[in-house]
């Protein structure tokens, strides 16, 4: 066995007999995570708002405290962002993860605690490491360095004490000194805001190391790597990095992009693994090389709880806790962390494969929406830029649904619409104009992946013909009231039965 593995195995073995404990115990470590958090913020605004003194059962939390989304905390989160103290957390909240928006607003903030950063965020990147080491023992990872990448916006002041940018970004100004040896770029070109020059840099900075593993989000490494591979003139990224053994990757769906990945590193022994790591978190891990599924990671100060699909637009829907949870449905995550969020709806579901332990695939989101390139454009984003294109040509939309053109080894993704008007655009070519620069206005995250063609193309528009949404809803018996068309989706079943019928 390698040395190195060696040393760091002996290292890992007390955080995977943690690991095995919660695999084993799920609802122990989860209650204790509960009980945990409650008794740290009784003394915070919101602790005493609700009572936290005197919760003693999971039930009375969950009386007490209703399941919202961001819109519920964005106040709360406003005065943090000010610099108030023991607010949802105990102390002062310093950072704040910028992502896209909710229907009130272009961005959110998301609080970022210290606690939450060491027990959460940083937990899980270690523990990325000490299972890949576990399931490959003879690795050569640690050989080398990550070539991460991550978002491109710098930290960013709200006042003297607070600060906002991309969790990376958070991530990177936060981590200890000597994980710069393991990790390539440095800080001053990983978080560069010109995105042309930061991938001309990283090129110049990258292809000069001993890479051995990625991470990052699949859509945004594709556009790095082609840059690479044109800037160098190489065919495949063994040509550059023979020594590479491992992509970590997450945010957005691998499906579409696993087979471009086998063609730009042909090799067998190339391994994937998946993880979920969001702003609010970082909630699970590929355990297991033959399953596809994650482990849900149960000791990173996470009480978790899930909304069955059926109880979503209730005013208050039932939220079941981890034992209650049944095989293969769907579930809304809802999360109770140490960075300050009570039941909050972070807008994911999940979908649970196996019991003891709990296994995990993300299955989609709350509502409908296009994230295949880490954009999340929703449907208020999608209504109010099809309102400013009908403004701006004169246009009336009779039916519409969108969803993704994929990146392939030769061009870029991009968003498709197929349209059926009422009444027709002055011009299409202006239509779809206005519209791209709406969806850039009210989705900071659409707006950064269009930013000078790096990651997406401008829409493509398809103009159907006159009764295509009719007849195609006709063809799937789902003619009436009750029934209404997709607007958006993450995939193309839609768009390529359309296309079908749009003749």
């Amino acid at each position: 066995m390698p040395i190195i593995p060696s040393i760091v195995g002996l290292f890992n073995a007390r955080r995977l007999s943690q690991i095995d404990l919660f695999r084993k115990a799920p609802m122990e470590v989860q209650e204790s995570t509960f009980f945990s958090l409650v008794e740290q913020a009784q003394n915070t605004e919101w602790g005493k708002d609700h009572d936290y003194s005197n919760i003693r059962t999971i039930y009375q939390f969950q009386q007490r405290v209703p399941v919202q989304g961001y819109e519920g905390f964005e106040p709360y989160i406003e005065r943090l962002r000010q610099g108030e103290k023991d607010v949802l957390w105990p102390g002062v909240t310093k950072w704040f993860a910028k992502s896209s928006g909710t229907t009130s607003s272009k961005s959110k903030f998301i609080p970022v605690t210290k606690d939450a950063l060491e027990d959460c965020h940083f937990r899980g990147g270690r523990d990325v490491m000490a299972l890949y080491n576990d399931n490959y023992p003879g690795n050569e990872v640690f050989t080398g360095k990550t070539l991460t990448l991550g978002g491109s916006h710098q930290i960013n002041n709200f006042s003297n004490d607070s600060y906002y940018g991309d969790l990376s970004a958070i991530l990177i100004e936060n981590l200890p000194f000597w994980t710069q040896f393991l990790k390539t770029p440095g800080p001053d070109v990983a978080l560069m805001e010109e995105w042309e020059e930061k991938l001309e840099k990283m090129t110049e900075v990258t292809t000069r190391e001993n890479v051995t593993s990625l991470a990052g989000v699949p859509s945004w490494f594709l556009v790095l790597i082609k840059h690479i591979l044109k800037t160098t003139g190489k065919k495949n990224l063994l040509e550059i990095w023979p020594n590479l053994e491992l992509f970590i990757h997450g945010g957005i769906n691998f499906t579409p992009y696993r087979q471009q990945y086998k063609e730009l590193i042909p090799t067998d022994k190339m391994h994937y693994m998946e993880t979920y790591n969001a702003s609010e978190g970082f909630f699970g891990i590929q355990d297991d090389p033959s399953d596809s599924s994650m482990l849900l990671m149960l000791d990173y100060n996470v009480f978790y709880e899930f909304v069955p699909m059926g109880e979503l637009g209730k005013d208050y829907p039932k939220a079941l806790t981890l034992d209650e949870i049944e095989l293969n449905k769907d579930y809304a995550i809802v999360i109770t962390t140490n960075g300050g969020l009570w039941r909050y709806m972070i807008g994911d579901t999940v979908r649970f494969t196996r019991r003891y332990p709990f296994k995990f695939i993300i299955s989609g989101r709350t509502k409908h929406f296009i994230n295949a390139f880490g954009e999340e454009v929703i449907i208020d984003n999608a209504t109010k830029a099809l309102d400013a294109a009908c403004n701006g040509t004169g246009a009336v939309i009779k039916e519409y649904t969108a969803g993704p053109l994929y990146m392939s080894t030769g061009s870029k993704g991009a968003h498709q619409w197929i349209i059926e008007f009422e009444k027709d655009p002055g011009s299409v070519d202006k239509f779809r104009e206005v519209l791209d620069k709406a969806l850039q206005d009210v989705n900071s995250d659409y707006e950064a992946k269009r930013y000078k063609g790096i990651t997406l193309d401008p829409p493509d528009l398809v103009v159907a013909r006159k009764g295509l949404f009719f007849d195609w809803m006709k063809s799937r018996n789902k003619l009436g009231g009750q029934n209404k068309v997709p607007r958006l989706s993450n995939n193309r079943k839609y768009l390529d039965d359309l296309l079908k019928m749009n003749k």
